[in-house]
């Protein structure tokens, strides 16, 4: 048995300048963090023909070409794989639509299991790349690339979208007891609002391919705070980092309407106003996970445990998409 894991991420800096409306023509900046929540794939040989996955649906097919799901039909076939005589089954810490990039990890993981499962030695940049050409390419999917990035090589890790769409991982020079103290005092909280990030970008996506000038000037705003947000991180500022999360909220809510609601609006509102620094909601938006920088946690975890939020704990992931078994 082949069993492969891919970490969940938040975003540090820089959302939304990932998509290749924006970088085509201006380049783009995003600093990720790996988490210590995963997506799991396991691969095994049957003795029967036919291929069979196993995710939210189970599926029996003669071959890979007839198989519904559409990540794992072609990533079958991307990598030249019937699937005849296999079983392959997902499942995940944290559920699909919450905003940690639960796609591109689900990606880079089924890709590493059958990389595996063939006894190829695959780089996270090849991972990577393949992700995102499964999921931009194929599919057609109007998100950006750094799911499968941060997904792949893991850590607390800078991304440069080039025009050409090539993609440098840049190791941020944070030392080791910043990252520390950004890892204690970084929290979580579950909304309770599911999403796809595709939707949610769509409307970004085809502003952005129109040209519109407000949309560009707000990604051109987030990409220089996310080079702030690099350069108070290298100083060991965590509290510039906490304000810079709030510039990175207050323009993504001015990007789209899609972004938040009114209980999204005034959980970020309680949790300014009981502990934290700054904060923001991870991912497109619409849902998903509430991130907050907060020194002293416990009046922030006691005012959103009171508000019904439920916190969910964590430390980085430095290892990156890997195969456990």
């Amino acid at each position: 048995m082949i069993i492969t894991r891919s970490p969940l991420r938040v975003t540090l800096g820089g959302g939304g300048t990932d998509l290749a409306s924006y970088y085509e023509r201006h380049g783009g900046f995003l600093i990720a963090a790996a988490i210590d929540k995963y997506v799991y794939i396991t691969v095994h040989e049957t003795f029967v023909d036919d291929l069979i996955v196993k995710y939210s649906r189970l599926e029996r097919v003669p071959s890979a070409e007839h198989i519904e799901h559409p990540i794992f039909r072609e990533a079958f076939q991307l990598l030249g794989m019937h699937g005849k005589s296999l079983e392959v089954s997902s499942m995940a810490d944290i559920p699909a639509g919450t905003g940690l990039g639960s796609s591109g990890s689900f990606t880079t993981a089924l890709l590493k299991a059958l990389h595996a499962q063939k006894k190829d030695i695959v780089h996270p940049r090849q991972l990577a790349e393949e992700a995102c050409h499964i999921e931009i390419d194929l599919l057609k999917e109007q998100i950006g690339k750094q799911d499968q990035y941060i997904s792949a090589f893991g850590g607390v890790t800078g991304f440069a979208f080039h025009p050409d769409g090539s993609v440098d991982a840049q190791g941020l020079e944070v030392d080791t007891d910043t990252l520390y103290a950004l890892e204690d005092n970084l929290v979580l909280f579950f909304t309770g609002y599911s999403r796809s990030a595709s939707e949610v970008l769509a409307e970004q996506n085809q502003r952005t391919l129109r040209r519109e000038s407000p949309i560009e000037d707000n990604l051109t705003e987030v990409k220089r705070i996310a080079g702030l947000t690099a350069d108070a991180l290298a100083a060991g500022d965590l509290r510039c980092f906490a304000e810079l999360l709030n510039a990175q909220w207050e323009q993504k809510r001015r990007r789209t309407g899609a972004a938040t609601n009114a209980d999204i609006d005034a959980w970020y509102a309680l949790g300014l106003a009981n502990g934290a620094l700054g904060g923001k909601l991870v991912g497109a938006g619409g849902g998903g996970f509430l991130m907050f920088y907060a020194e002293d946690k416990m009046q922030l975890r006691k005012a959103m445990t009171e508000s019904r939020l439920r916190e969910v704990r964590f430390r980085f992931d430095f290892e990156g998409t890997k195969v456990v078994v």
